[in-house]
């Protein structure tokens, strides 16, 4: 069956959070902005007054270092939109999420199941995620306008909030539902009944690296 495809605003009601499916692309329409651990820092820990009107702006916290600059004469440019690894931030997603009212985390990687359950979940969030790596440039097509940049000063522009006015940004894909159920997770499982087979006849490694192992359905991350 062919994945729904759906395009989405970045303040969701939660009917349409509701409606989203694991493994449904997404297009993102409206103000998107990048957060990662040093605006999280900066908000949750230094306690500094968040530069936006959160939720009521967007729901939508893009993990990405943007490739972007401030001209002398203020304005901007940015081109590729590059996603980092979600799972770095996770420790800080409750307080954001309850504190800014985030509904959409976007990033690349993902977080499991359980992660979802106890962070997501009770702030009625879901994840989408980047569609492999390269993409930035394809990302960096949905921007529409660059509205502002904050904090650029105090973290450097990787670590800014920088605010996009996206236009059918994506695609992006549903990696968590409001059950906290994970796409990849799911799919691992389905993947992983058919690896014996695959593998039938192979004799055991007799020299074995760092994080190597003869369960087949095993993953080290080092």
């Amino acid at each position: 069956m062919s994945p729904r495809e759906t395009t989405l605003s970045t303040t969701p009601t939660p009917e349409a959070i509701a409606g989203l499916r694991l493994g449904d692309i997404v297009y993102l329409d409206g103000l998107i902005y990048t957060a990662r651990e040093g605006v999280y820092k900066r908000a949750l820990e230094d306690k500094a007054n968040i530069p936006m009107e959160l939720p009521a702006q967007s729901a939508a916290n893009f993990h990405c270092s943007p490739a972007a600059r401030i001209n002398p004469d203020g304005s901007f440019e940015m081109g590729a939109v590059t996603a980092t690894a979600s799972f770095r931030f996770a420790k800080w997603l409750p307080e954001w999420m309850a504190k800014t009212g985030a509904r959409l985390i976007i990033g690349k990687g993902g977080m499991s199941s359980k992660d979802y359950k106890r962070y997501f979940v009770p702030n009625g969030a879901v994840y989408l995620t980047t569609v492999g790596y390269g993409t930035g440039a394809l990302l960096g097509r949905g921007v529409e306008t660059v509205e502002a940049v904050h904090w650029n000063e105090e973290l450097g522009l990787a670590q800014a909030m920088w605010v996009i006015r996206a236009r059918r940004m994506g695609p992006f894909i549903v990696a968590s539902d409001l059950d906290g159920n994970c796409l990849f997770e799911r799919e691992n499982a389905e993947i992983a009944q058919n690896l014996e087979r695959v593998y039938e006849g192979t004799r055991p490694a007799v020299l074995k690296r760092y994080g190597e192992t003869d369960d087949r359905s095993d993953e080290v991350i080092g």
